[in-house]
């Protein structure tokens, strides 16, 4: 057995916050809390209201196997890679929706330059957890 180098719990603990915050996102707004909803436009919310049941599905399937991804890597499990690819898989369902076929594709429009740099940094982090997991597997960190 490889021992675990301390780079995989530096990783490991920085991808469960990064998505933690994504599984609060979608926690909060699931759940209607008025002061979380609060912080969006009107437009936004009408987005999140009129969003199809499939992309309800998508989102929580990018959200939560994101996090499951995360603490497979923190357990040392070989599935961390296949959880952050289904993971990816429902954030690029998840996107067709947001930024094509929703409103015209007006989303980024709507939301503004924080939301750029996420609608940006999501997938080139999940990318990059993707590939670290599969190397990590490769390498016989993970079993």
């Amino acid at each position: 057995m490889t021992k675990t180098p301390f780079h995989l719990w530096i990783v490991g603990i920085l991808s469960l916050l990064w998505n933690a915050g994504g599984g609060f996102d979608y926690v909060m707004t699931q759940t209607g809390n008025p002061a979380y909803l609060e912080m969006l436009t009107p437009e936004q919310l009408g987005f999140l209201e009129g969003a199809p049941l499939w992309f309800e599905a998508a989102w929580a399937v990018g959200v939560w196997l994101s996090i499951v991804g995360s603490l497979l890597l923190l357990l040392r499990s070989r599935y961390a890679g296949s959880a952050f690819a289904l993971s990816l898989l429902g954030l690029i369902v998840a996107s067709i929706y947001t930024y094509v076929l929703a409103d015209g594709g007006n989303a980024l429009a709507m939301s503004g330059t924080a939301a750029l740099i996420f609608t940006i940094a999501i997938p080139v982090i999940l990318i990059a957890l993707l590939i670290y997991a599969r190397a990590m597997t490769r390498a016989g960190v993970l079993r």
